[in-house]
């Protein structure tokens, strides 16, 4: 879920120059702009769907006393729709374009997003803002080591990815067995799979981009591509330290 760059080559830490060079400052700032403004979109929207009465009631099932009991059909096509993208997406990897790339990242974000909305009516607007900057301050490490490394971590994230799917699975199991232990074991887990995948997936667009050679349209690709595993990162840490940091309603 977290793998969209599979067409690049995938040299070892040690292969590639890693002084300071311009082009690769330029490129790891553009994929972090598009982070940060992806980022501020979703909370925008998360903000909408979760305070405004007439789109609360199109994406969600919310109590009289404000509390959230469900999703919508709207809301349940909203939520799942991401991931949809996402597998849809990688039967374009061979032949995307940089708009495609770059619409493809902007409606997973804004879906995301609005899907969110369910949070602000689940957890108290002061735990959700203390954790974002947790989650901030964490990532802005993690990805500093991915950067910084020089030890390979390819082995690493090719184990963190297959953490993924085994949450995913044991979180759709719970779905049935709605155990509260089960689900803080998840969310523990959770948050050592994404931020070990935070070092990962930074380190990956580094080295991806001394194979692109300085093909524009790749680099450009790669930089929404690059963004969205970021932001899928930080958003899964996010939801899963609210796990523990989140304050109730």
């Amino acid at each position: 879920m977290s793998d969209f760059n599979s067409n690049f080559a995938r040299p070892v830490a040690g292969s590639a120059d890693m002084a300071l060079d311009v082009g690769l400052r330029k490129f790891m700032l553009g994929v972090y702009n598009k982070l940060a403004l992806g980022l501020l979109l979703s909370a925008a929207l998360a903000f909408l769907t979760g305070n405004v009465p007439a789109v609360q009631a199109m994406l969600f099932r919310v109590t009289p006393d404000g509390f959230i009991a469900g999703y919508t059909p709207l809301g349940w096509i909203v939520s799942l729709a991401p991931l949809g993208i996402l597998l849809a997406s990688g039967f374009l990897m061979r032949n995307i374009t940089p708009k495609t790339a770059s619409l493809i990242y902007w409606s997973i974000v804004a879906l995301i997003g609005a899907s969110m909305g369910s949070l602000v009516l689940l957890y108290t607007g002061a735990s959700i803002f203390s954790t974002f900057l947790v989650t901030s301050s964490a990532f802005g490490v993690l990805s500093l080591v991915g950067y910084t490394t020089k030890k390979d971590l390819t082995a690493m994230g090719s184990f963190l990815i297959m953490g993924v799917w085994g949450l995913l699975l044991a979180s759709i199991v719970n779905i049935w067995l709605r155990s509260p232990a089960m689900s803080y074991v998840v969310s523990g887990v959770g948050v050592l799979v994404f931020a070990g995948l935070i070092a990962y997936d930074t380190q990956r667009l580094k080295l991806s981009y001394y194979q692109m050679g300085g093909n524009e349209a790749a680099m450009s690709v790669a930089t929404s591509y690059g963004a969205l595993n970021l932001y899928l990162d930080f958003i899964n840490l996010f939801r899963f330290l609210l796990m523990f940091m989140g304050g109730r309603r």
